[in-house]
């Protein structure tokens, strides 16, 4: 593994402080050096990289990632995909991420019960491109819950598996473990465009969800919540569950039971697919009427204020879109940083530091991963710009100059290069 300096840069570490000038040493897969103000870092057997002013800042980390999810208009037309087209496609899709300034990402659900933990495993092996990467199962639902497309004289298959009662969650769950999964997705909540389990309805019951976090305890897992009522986030905090995807509907009660675990839980409300059905995906017949009709306005509404007074409150609140259906597709995951700053009030350095230093603390990795700091990972981006002032260009995948993964460029800047960034300005 070649060892490399990186001179010349503007360094946004994302521990919140302004970025600097300085030099980076990476020495195997981790940050050896950072120097400032003037200062230069040991420069013995590496391959120095001229930045050019460019911005050096973390790899993005996507905490509500459907790697394997097939950009369909419809759940049903999720499972008509054979398991060898998937995981090509599957492959395909974690390329576009790692392509896209992704070095990780956290998975909400995997679309097939193998199809993440096939793939992490290829990636570790080094045999396919991709992030660093924790797999999840398919999301654990139940008969008349979100994914349970199931007809009475048909059987269909989506991203979900249906259990009912606490034995049948506890049983598959532990099929998921001995699989290999990492995260243990389960739906206590409905979403708006299910007619027979909307999102305010919470379709699991205590002892189903407090099943799943037994074994998820029992094996060292951790459990991820689609939890949009109020009901379904209580029942998450009640239960131990770390990983609190939507929240958007929560009641006081809910934001202040959140507000008391704040050191260990993490919240991703997916502003993204809300956004895109209500105004994006006219072509697949859902106008903005027709998205207001069943709701999403008044959820996106609704979850904005919530999450503002989450994040008020010291929540962590990070990005991640659900994307992974047709007028969301996979690849377009960086918008939810732009959606934190014109949805939120997110400062675009705190949508940045939710999408790296914080990533790195939903990974399980907030010791090593998610800055630019000694002793860290080298996952690394080098920018064509400054996503502080535009946090948009982080969506243009022609202005990551350089990309970075333990160490070892994915994408190889171009040496020399003109100077970009605050250089190209002065």
């Amino acid at each position: 593994m070649a060892n490399t300096v990186f001179t010349n840069v503007h360094i946004l570490d994302c521990s919140g402080d302004p970025a600097f000038e300085g030099e980076v040493r990476i020495q195997g897969n981790r940050i050896q050096e950072v120097a400032r103000d003037g200062a230069k870092v040991s420069r013995d057997n590496v391959e120095v990289i001229d930045g050019g002013g460019a911005t050096l800042m973390p790899g993005l980390i996507e905490a509500h990632a459907h790697p394997s999810f097939a950009n369909t208009s419809t759940l049903e037309a999720l499972g008509e995909l054979p398991p060898e087209e998937h995981t090509l496609l599957t492959m395909k899709h974690v390329k576009l991420m790692l392509d896209q300034g992704f070095t990780s990402l956290c998975s909400a659900a995997s679309a097939k019960p193998r199809l993440d933990i096939v793939i992490r495993d290829a990636i570790n092996a080094g045999d396919i491109p991709g992030p660093r990467m924790l797999a999840a199962t398919p999301e654990l639902t139940v008969t008349g819950g979100l994914g349970d497309v199931r007809l009475s004289h048909m059987d269909r298959s989506t991203f979900a598996i249906v259990c009912d009662g606490p034995d049948e969650f506890r049983r598959v769950a532990r099929e998921m473990c001995r699989e290999g999964a990492d995260t243990l997705k389960i739906n206590p909540s409905g979403d708006e465009f299910v007619p027979f389990a909307k999102a305010n309805q919470t379709v699991m019951n205590e002892a189903e969800v407090a099943a799943v976090c037994e074994v998820a305890r029992s094996r060292g897992k951790r459990v991820a919540a689609h939890a949009r009522s109020a009901e379904s986030v209580k029942m998450s905090v009640r239960n131990g569950i770390e990983i609190v995807y939507h929240a958007t509907l929560s009641d006081e009660e809910a934001l202040d039971m959140l507000e008391s675990v704040k050191d260990t839980v993490f919240v991703a409300p997916t502003l993204g697919v809300t956004i895109t059905t209500l105004y994006e995906a006219s072509d697949w017949g859902i106008t903005t009427e027709v998205a207001e009709s069943l709701g999403m306005r008044r959820e996106l509404e609704v979850a904005c204020g919530n999450m503002k007074e989450l994040k008020k409150r010291g929540v962590r609140v990070l990005p991640g879109g659900d994307y992974g259906f047709a007028w969301n597709p996979v690849g377009n995951n960086a918008r939810d940083l732009e959606h934190f700053v014109n949805y939120l009030d997110f400062t675009p350095m705190e949508a940045i530091v939710a999408a790296t230093r914080y990533g790195g603390e939903i990974m399980m990795m907030g010791e090593e991963l998610g800055m630019v700091e000694k002793g860290y990972l080298a996952d690394l981006l080098l920018v064509d710009g400054d996503p502080v002032e535009d946090v948009s260009i982080l969506q243009d995948q022609g202005k990551l100059l350089g990309i970075m993964k333990d160490g070892q460029f994915h994408k190889r800047p171009e040496v020399p290069r003109p100077a970009a960034g605050k250089a190209a300005a002065s």
